[in-house]
Order: C-alpha cells, then sequence, then structure tokens
C-alpha cells in the first residue's frame, strides 16, 4: 500500500516542487486535418469522436444493467466520462481554442477519476469507493479550471499519468478479486498507441495521402481502451486465486 502510495504521489511531487509550470502549447489548435464536410468544420476530427459516444453508452448501460458487485459507481463515471468525450471533444475541434479545450478535457477527467477509483476499490477493497469517488472527481474538474487560470498542464498531466502508473503496479502486487485483469493492459496498450499517433498528426495525414490525420487516428484508437475494459468487466468472473491474470 505504501508503495502505491508513492507511486501515486511520487509524480505529483515532482512536478509541483522540482519542475516548472508547463504552459498550453501555442500550436496545440493547428490540427492537420481542417476539412469541412456536411458544412462541419475539421469534420474528421469531430466526427472521429463518435466512437467514444458509442463505447460510453454500451459500457454505462451495460454497467448499469449488470454490474451488480465490484466499483460499480466508479465504472459507470468511467463510462459516463468517455460518452462525454464525445460532446466536449467534438465541441472543441468544431472551434479549437483554449476556452472549447476545457469542454474538451473535463469528461477525459472524469472518466481517469472513475477508473482510478474502480481500480483502487477492487483490488484494496471495497469500502473505500465512496470516499475515494467524489474526491478524485473533484481533483480531477479542479485540474482542469487550475490549468484553464494558470495556464500550467502539471495538475491536469499527472490526473492523467496517476491511473496510468497504477494499473501495471497494482496487476503485478495485489490479488485479483476478478478474472481477466490482462484487459486492463490491452487497455493501457491502446491508449499509448493513440497517443503515439496524436504526435504523429500530420505525418499520418501525409503518409495516407490526406485520407486520415493522426489525430482522427488518435480518437479512433483511444476510444478501444475503454472497449477493452468494458469486455473485461463482461467476461470476467470471481476469483479466488490471487495471482490469476486470465
Amino acid at each position: 500500500m505504501t508503495w502505491l502510495l508513492a507511486i501515486i504521489a511520487a509524480p505529483l511531487v515532482y512536478l509541483l516542487l522540482l519542475y516548472g509550470p508547463i504552459p498550453q502549447s501555442k500550436g496545440y489548435h493547428l490540427f492537420a486535418d481542417t476539412r469541412t464536410c456536411l458544412g462541419i468544420v475539421n469534420f474528421s476530427n469531430v466526427a472521429s469522436n463518435l466512437a467514444f459516444l458509442l463505447v460510453g453508452l454500451w459500457g454505462w448501460v451495460w454497467c448499469r444493467r449488470n454490474l451488480r458487485d465490484g466499483a460499480h459507481l466508479s465504472w459507470m463515471m468511467f463510462f459516463a466520462g468517455v460518452a462525454l468525450v464525445f460532446f466536449g471533444s467534438a465541441y472543441y475541434h468544431y472551434r479549437p481554442n483554449d476556452d472549447t479545450l476545457v469542454w474538451d478535457r473535463l469528461p477525459m477527467t472524469l472518466a481517469f477519476m472513475g477508473l482510478f477509483t474502480a481500480l483502487l476499490s477492487e483490488h484494496l477493497g471495497a469500502r473505500i469507493e465512496k470516499p475515494v469517488l467524489i474526491p478524485a472527481l473533484v481533483l480531477g474538474i479542479a485540474s482542469v479550471f487550475w490549468w484553464r487560470h494558470t495556464d500550467d498542464l502539471r495538475m491536469y498531466i499527472w490526473v492523467q499519468l496517476a491511473p496510468l502508473l497504477a494499473i501495471p503496479f497494482v496487476l503485478a502486487m495485489f490479488p485479483a478479486r476478478y478474472s481477466h485483469r490482462v484487459y486492463l493492459l490491452y487497455g493501457l496498450g491502446f491508449y499509448a498507441l493513440a497517443k503515439v499517433a496524436e504526435g504523429f498528426d500530420h505525418d499520418a495525414f501525409t503518409f495516407t495521402a490526406q485520407w486520415i490525420s493522426g489525430h482522427s487516428l488518435k480518437h479512433l484508437i483511444a476510444a478501444l481502451a475503454p472497449l477493452m475494459l468494458l469486455m473485461m468487466l463482461r467476461r470476467r468472473r470471481p476469483s479466488r486465486v490471487a495471482t490469476e491474470l486470465r
């Protein structure tokens, strides 16, 4: 438990005490694919967010109907955040600037904090879900407004980083209450791949003869991450074997 807290807290301590403020890049809003289709500017970057809505709604409805044990509140929040990414990110890409970027990032923090709380409560004890979920959501939302007020991304970066660092550590060190935990790693892999695609926005657009940009591809790949977690929830079973990782 001490090591888990250290892994979660260490990046935040480093960013706040040893690393200077991280401002939003001025070129962040300059995407490769700015084509208009059906009267919608930046159509591909807007429309590719539909994947989040489909996966998020599917996950939320399934959790509401079928999830009776485990961190059901946190999982529902996770998928709600994923679904809301469609609205926030589509709005941002329709009119990309720092003000609309707030609405892109807010639902992502809900998803990250929902996942983080689900992960902790299902491996450390169900009793911690309710006390942790609300503060985690507040912290996630606060990180976005902190960035917008101060032009400092450090808190927002930590909100994304903490769950990603915690997942492999928890899988390796804590007993499994459910099977199919390997799907968490699949989701982590797709998210990492999406971040790579994002970094090659213009290169991918050129390489595909302007068929799809790296950023649009990022949306499609990133939506596979929550899909992997939904597959895990649908297939998993309670497990008595602490090291089970099917």
